[in-house]
């Protein structure tokens, strides 16, 4: 498994990482088998939210009950969880009270007495960015959270809370597939006027997490858009899966591992947040992460996705 030193940490993290948002319902079997499945494929490091679940904390605490983790177990890997969204509307919260509030909460559901990673989820349209650092500086001093980071956060976003945060933000999980990749394509079709792919809607956000050393987190690696099902397999996208299918022989991986490999051949620091709980799929995915394509066979795939190569 590819792996890297998350910069502004001491972490090495590896390029796979599992969510584990729909494990509530699960066994304690089903939990361990995906989390010896993860380890198994080089995976340590576990993605999670305080909303995930049918109630707040539930996806944590589920996680923490089926595993009973040892504490030498736990320093072997990385939890992340993620704060700031309230279900109850829904709305977005940072004041520095419930940031701390959601920590508490997390790290009684994981029973840990620390956090790996925080990420703020989603924007807050009403963030005060003094109360971000508040919270920071308090759960940073006490040791319960390691380090910090943002999701779906724009450059402007970022830099807002960075006049204020005094911890490396060394984190960004945005969505990001062959199918979903608005913040590559943009790129790629610059100044190109009557164009949709070439409109702006992130403000170069992959760009400026490279030009500040930021970690890149792709979650909905093999969704086809935004939670209306996978490309992977689906008649909707002959051309792409003919391509993929091509390439899993060639490098003799599954077709999960493709999918993979086309976001971690980015030169960005970049982490595939993999959604699914079946231990099968996530060891399949995993194998792309030393999958290194050929900078033709990227385009390729690129281009069967629909983006256009000017």
């Amino acid at each position: 498994m590819k792996t890297f030193i998350l910069p502004g940490t001491d972490l090495t993290v590896p390029a796979v990482v599992t969510g584990v948002m729909r494990i509530q319902e699960k066994t304690d079997a089903e939990v361990r088998a995906l989390f010896d499945a993860s380890l198994a494929a080089g995976i340590d490091f576990f993605d999670h939210a305080d909303i995930y679940g049918s109630r707040i904390h539930g996806c944590e605490r589920r996680f923490a009950e089926a595993l009973q983790l040892s504490p030498s177990q736990r320093s072997e890997i990385t939890l992340q969880t993620k704060a700031g969204i309230v279900p109850d509307g829904p709305y977005f919260d940072f004041s520095s009270a419930h940031l701390i509030e959601a920590v508490e909460g997390s790290l009684t559901a994981l029973d840990t007495d620390y956090i790996d990673i925080l990420l703020l989820h989603r924007p807050d349209a009403l963030v005060e960015p003094e109360e971000v650092a508040k919270a920071f500086d308090e759960l940073h001093a006490a040791g319960k959270v390691r380090a910090f980071g943002v999701s779906n956060h724009t450059p402007g976003q970022i830099e807002l809370l960075k006049r204020y945060v005094r911890q490396p933000l060394v984190a960004n999980q945005v969505q990001l597939s062959i199918t979903h990749a608005p913040i590559i394509a943009q790129g790629v079709a610059m100044n190109m006027a009557g164009l949709e792919q070439s409109i702006s809607r992130d403000l170069g956000v992959l760009d400026y997490c490279r030009l500040h050393d930021i970690a890149v987190q792709a979650w909905s690696p093999f969704q086809a858009g935004f939670f209306n099902g996978v490309f992977l397999g689906n008649p909707d996208f002959p051309e792409l899966n003919a391509v993929i299918d091509r390439l899993a022989v060639k490098y003799e991986v599954p077709a999960e591992a493709i999918a993979v490999a086309w976001i971690t051949r980015h030169p960005a620091l970049t982490q595939v947040v993999l959604g699914t709980t079946t231990p099968h799929r996530v060891a399949a995915a995993a194998k792309g992460a030393d999958v290194e394509l050929t900078r033709p066979e990227w385009y390729e795939l690129y281009r069967a996705a629909g983006y256009l190569v000017p």
